[in-house]
């Protein structure tokens, strides 16, 4: 079973992908910014760029049929690791109960000069038979 979730942006018929994708019980949401109605939100502000982009993200999972609980990796491209302790915030805010593996690199650019956090996120509903013998 695979099941494509789409959203507003127009980058999505440009360049062929879709913001988030189940197949059976795993998600994988694509690279997702803080581009809310086509402006950057939190314009020079990381922390706030990477709250909102781990909502709208999050919001993609959503429509899988996925939540924050099964969110297993995270991954956070930012243009500037000075940045670190920002985007870490938010992100310990969002996941610290989950504590999934997280990657944050710095990137050349992103799409747009206002965008200083790319976050993606992978999810997966854990089988009873091992999720019990991890003791979750």
């Amino acid at each position: 079973m695979r099941k494509n979730v789409s959203s507003p942006s127009p980058f999505e018929d440009v360049v062929g992908y879709s913001r988030a994708v189940r197949v059976g019980d795993s998600a994988w949401v694509a690279g997702t910014t803080a581009t809310v109605d086509g402006e950057v939100a939190g314009v020079g502000d990381a922390y706030e760029q990477a709250r909102v982009a781990f909502g709208i993200a999050l919001e993609g999972l959503g429509t899988t049929g996925l939540g924050t609980e099964h969110v297993v990796r995270t991954r956070m491209y930012v243009t500037d690791i000075a940045d670190f302790d920002a985007v870490g915030r938010a992100h310990k805010e969002i996941f610290d109960a989950v504590r999934p593996v997280a990657t944050m690199v710095q990137v050349v650019a992103l799409a747009r000069p206002e965008h200083l956090v790319e976050v993606e996120i992978e999810a997966r509903i854990a089988r009873s038979g091992w999720r019990g013998r991890l003791g979750a």
